[in-house]
């Protein structure tokens, strides 16, 4: 197991590479049955409502409120989860805590944008960031709680199914401006610090880390810990250690926060190599590489400055500036084949686009009709920046064929995503995605696995009633609508925006609202 981990496909057939036309047929009438949602589902409650309670037919998990009803996490109320916005470290509520953490750092000026929670529970954390403009992503395992994801994209917060083994986590080097571990059972101190040293690779310079829970405060909390203050003590000079072989400053303890700092640039850090052996500079290997890509126990290099105050790589603008200002990863010229012009024309060209999109389908333009949005190939991110005005959030997917190094670009403008193969699953739970968005994905994907493997996997995201836009070549298309009618999938095909002689048009869906219950079967 690596960073990442799909969620099993139900149902998912083997890809063929010609099933015969009876037998297709007969598959297609059987797919439904396999992705129904359970009995009692309802749609959920809209954003900002959402973040507070949930309908428990959907997520129909006890495990987790039993085990964590004493945390203050979640309760069970009748036909409702309710999210009180507790949780272990956070006695007085997830709002007050980041009030804590807000005394600490500047969360409020715009300098903090993207953020990462490791090991997130139900996510209260980067719920309520969000009031803030803070976009979190949070993860955690398919544990012994098995749906703590699933409830975080319930409640209509970014959340992915991950882990950190021993694979890289996939996300672009210098993605986050900071990273947040409450209580979340990771060994930082254990395999030569591997696991600091991976958040290393993934926090923008000048990034912040956030420790809260064992070992910080021990000498306060060791009894309620079960654990000695020998033990706690050094797990927390071992945590110490390695954040220092990383060049990070400890800048602040207080009470039970612990937070450090990442330097701006490498040139201290580099020349302390000669005293520090360990751990060494990565050397020859793509910072950005993170599609099954083995962790290794070195500093991933910054990029070169020439002075002590240079930020590396180029400072980024406060949000919402960010968004729309030239990254600096394009700005350098270090993605290859993309230039200045190509982005602003790409920000303009979505503009237009989503209007488009929402004068086709009228639901886009209703405010509390979409909270999870999924672009399936999103290049520079400029579906997401279109809509970043509107109460949606939207995770950017990357293939990983063609270009993408452009994953780098979508942080640095202050949106978050990740890398994908869609061959694959991706690491998500059932029906956890109001609305999909594939622009050009099948003619990305032609030659490379069974169009009916992704329509499958999108379908299994969907919600029920949830809207699909697919943007292909019209022959694609056709071929596509085909299978979507067997899926009991609504479906028809429009123009594009620059009218009907465009051969590029567009495929909208809406997924049909079955359950186990339905007696239409």
């Amino acid at each position: 197991g690596g960073g990442r981990e799909a969620a099993p496909l139900a149902g998912r057939p083997a890809p063929h590479a010609a099933a015969a036309p009876g037998r297709r047929a007969a598959l297609l009438r059987v797919l439904p049955r396999r992705r129904l949602a359970p009995r009692g589902y309802r749609t959920p409650f809209p954003w900002p409502a959402s973040r507070d309670v949930a309908w428990f037919a959907n997520v129909p998990h006890k495990e987790l409120t039993v085990e964590k009803a004493v945390q203050n996490w979640i309760h069970v109320d009748g036909d409702k989860f309710r999210f009180p916005g507790g949780g272990t470290m956070f006695p007085h509520g997830a709002g007050a805590y980041i009030d804590d953490i807000g005394r600490l750092i500047p969360l409020h000026d715009g300098s903090i944008r993207t953020a990462l929670d490791t090991g997130c529970g139900v996510a209260s954390w980067g719920a309520y960031l969000l009031s803030r403009n803070i976009l979190a992503m949070s993860f955690a395992p398919r544990d012994s709680h098995e749906a703590q994801v699933q409830f975080a994209l319930e409640r209509g917060v970014p959340a992915m199914i991950g882990v950190l083994a021993s694979n890289r986590l996939t996300y672009p080097a210098r993605a986050f401006d900071m990273a947040h571990c409450s209580r979340c059972l990771i060994p930082w101190q254990l395999y030569d610090g591997l696991y600091l040293i991976e958040v290393d690779r993934i926090l923008r310079p000048g990034g912040y880390w956030i420790l809260s829970g064992p070992p910080i405060n021990w000498k306060k909390h060791w009894k309620g810990w079960q654990r000695t203050r020998e033990d706690l003590n050094a797990e927390q000079r071992a945590i110490e250690s390695v954040a220092k072989s990383l060049c990070w400053k400890k800048i602040k303890e207080v009470g039970d926060i612990a937070i450090w700092q990442k330097p701006t640039n490498h040139i201290h850090c580099k020349a302390s190599r000669r005293i520090i052996k360990s751990p060494p500079f990565c050397s020859n290997k793509n910072p950005d590489a993170a599609w099954y890509e083995k962790m290794e126990a070195c500093i991933t290099p910054l990029p070169e400055v020439s002075d002590i105050k240079e930020v590396a790589g180029g400072e980024l603008k406060k949000w919402p500036q960010r968004l729309t200002a030239m990254p600096p990863r394009i700005a350098s010229g270090s993605i290859e084949g993309v230039t200045a012009e190509m982005f602003n024309e790409d920000t303009r060209l979505w503009k237009k686009r989503v209007g488009h999109y929402k004068s086709v389908i009228s639901q886009f333009g209703q405010k509390d009709r979409y909270r999870n949005l999924l672009d399936m190939n999103a290049r520079f991110g400029g579906f997401a920046a279109a809509l970043a005005g509107d109460p949606m959030w939207v995770m950017n997917m990357v293939p990983t064929i063609g270009n993408s190094t452009t994953l780098g670009v979508i942080y640095e403008r202050g949106l978050i995503g990740n890398y994908q193969d869609w061959c694959e699953g991706m690491s998500t739970y059932p029906r956890t995605y109001d609305l999909i968005h594939a622009d050009s994905v099948f003619s990305l994907y032609k030659d490379r696995c069974e169009m009916d493997t992704i329509l499958l996997e999108m379908d299994r995201i969907l919600r029920p009633e949830g809207t699909v836009i697919i943007r292909d070549d019209v022959d694609l298309l056709v071929k596509i609508k085909s299978v979507a009618d067997g899926m009991r999938w609504n479906s028809q095909i429009v123009d594009h925006e620059d009218g009907p002689l465009v051969r590029e048009k567009l495929l909208l869906v809406v997924k049909t609202y079955w359950t186990l219950g339905d007696e239409k079967q």
